[in-house]
């Protein structure tokens, strides 16, 4: 194993399985976790070498919201908000303790918790974001409502400020922020982008200089002397829909099994990783072949992350 510059020996990870779908209209995608660990997930992980922690599946039974109306046009804004700052604690807890939290989803609201947690263990962890999404509409830009298209700005601290959501600290600095993957960001975002001087490479960027020489780039931007903890936070629709289909917002265009493989790959080389999600494997879309052929290439993605190689 690589050795690692923040998680003490003996090397451990937390599973924190997030069957949560309340920050998108689409059922199942509370399914991905469950899948992901019946796959096989947790001693595929130990044959890395990991201690593996899990305590079974947040279901978060206990957080009950009698009404719900939108704010705005926010959905679900009271249950994404409860369930987001609950995982935010645990994931906190467990960086706490020197462990890895490996956060399974689940829709990518719940990143609002995970980067929260990881933050208040280590305040000037970057974050790396895969996806096709940007993931950062506030609530003016927002045409949907549907707030795992919003965490990023809720991390940053944009926007008009939602009572609901005063919890998660604005901690996150735009230069703390790097996209790689995009390919579907609405206009709204990509003011934001601009604005905030957020570094994004797109598929475009892959395409001219190779997933290898943007890795290093994007690197470069929010880890410049490689000594700060990595979040790597992986929404399975920055791969193509050939690669990953079972996810909800799939977009053509995406990052290949090797390119998509080669991002943790090369994360887990610097020995900085702290944090893991993967995010918006969803089990009731598509065939049963599509989804059995999504969440393998879940699992796989993780045991990248997480130290497996070919020699």
């Amino acid at each position: 194993m690589v050795e690692s510059r923040f998680i003490p020996e003996p090397k451990t990870l937390a599973i924190v399985g997030c069957p949560f779908s309340g920050g998108q209209p689409k059922a199942g995608v509370d399914q991905g976790p469950i899948h992901l660990v019946q796959a096989g997930l947790i001693p595929q992980l130990e044959d890395l070498g990991w201690k593996v922690i899990f305590d079974g599946h947040h279901q978060f039974e206990e957080i009950n919201v009698a009404q719900d109306p939108p704010i705005g046009i926010l959905k679900n804004p009271r249950m994404v908000s409860k369930v987001t700052k609950a995982v935010a604690q645990v994931v906190g807890e467990h960086a706490s303790k020197g462990q890895i939290p490996v956060t399974l989803g689940g829709d990518h609201s719940l990143a609002m918790g995970t980067i929260s947690g990881t933050l208040s263990k280590y305040p000037d962890a970057c974050v790396v974001w895969i996806d096709a999404h940007a993931d950062i509409n506030t609530s003016e830009t927002t045409e949907s409502g549907n707030i795992h298209g919003m965490p990023v700005s809720f991390l940053l601290g944009l926007g008009s400020k939602v009572e609901e959501f005063s919890w998660v600290k604005p901690l996150l600095k735009p230069e703390q922020l790097v996209y790689i993957g995009l390919r579907d960001v609405d206009a709204g975002e990509k003011k934001i982008l601009r604005d905030n001087n957020i570094k994004a490479f797109s598929m475009h960027e892959v395409d001219k200089y190779g997933i290898g020489k943007v890795v290093e780039m994007a690197l470069d931007h929010v880890n410049p002397n490689r000594d700060k903890p990595i979040h790597l936070s992986f929404d399975v629709d920055a791969l193509d829909p050939t690669v990953a289909p079972s996810t909800g917002t799939p977009v053509r265009g995406g990052l290949t099994f090797r390119e998509g493989h080669y991002i943790c790959e090369a994360i887990y080389e610097t020995g900085l990783l702290v944090a893991l999600d993967l995010m918006e494997v969803n089990p009731s879309l598509e065939n049963e072949e599509s989804v059995k052929q999504t969440v393998a290439v879940g699992c796989s993605l993780l045991r990248s992350a997480l130290g497996e190689t070919l020699l």
